[in-house]
């Protein structure tokens, strides 16, 4: 079994979907940073391969073995929808964006992923993760990456799922494998 220490990359500050587009994270609240540092275990660190994990990541390594960056652990892609509000996708594409976010499952926006691929592609790169033999393992990664986790820890469908918070910063611990949720959207 790894306890994965799953941690939401800092805040972005932006109002708009922001899925594969790489903008930094606000990690100016060193005190904040520094508490979820010490809450941590001396465990290797990974992250998806978006600056706003990178930075976040390297800002917790300071005693830390720091593992190649994972690029499936990115968050989920919003294609076209990419970098607009949610106010403006609604109002191009009414009944899509309502299935979207009301039933996650095989709706995807055009040129983006579904909430099933995107499940598909982090389960398999966190079981490929677990599989490694570490105890511990910091993963520092997004939103969507961490509500498949939740999802999969709790055995629930992706709506409930959807219900969670996952704070910029926050950690969220489950077990692998068998999947057991610890804590969901602690803040240090």
């Amino acid at each position: 079994m790894t306890r994965l220490w799953l941690i939401r990359h800092g805040p972005t500050h932006s109002d708009s979907l922001v899925g594969w587009s790489d903008i930094p994270a606000d990690l100016s609240d060193t005190a904040r940073i520094a508490r979820l540092e010490a809450a941590l275990p001396d465990a290797p660190v990974v992250s998806s391969d978006l600056d706003r994990a990178v930075k976040t990541a390297d800002a917790l390594t300071a005693r830390r073995v720091r593992l190649d960056h994972a690029p499936e652990l990115r968050e989920i892609h919003f294609g076209d929808w990419e970098l607009r509000s949610q106010e403006e996708v609604a109002a191009s594409d009414p009944v899509l964006a309502r299935t979207f976010w009301e039933s996650p499952g095989s709706a995807r926006p055009p040129g983006g992923e579904s909430w099933d691929a995107l499940r598909c592609r982090v389960h398999g790169a966190l079981d490929r993760l677990a599989g490694r033999g570490h105890e511990d393992l910091i993963v520092v990664a997004h939103f969507g990456v961490i509500l498949c986790a939740v999802q999969r820890a709790l055995g629930i469908g992706a709506a409930d799922a959807f219900a969670h918070r996952v704070d910029p910063l926050s950690l969220t611990r489950v077990d692998a494998p068998p999947w057991r949720a610890g804590v969901i959207n602690h803040m240090y």
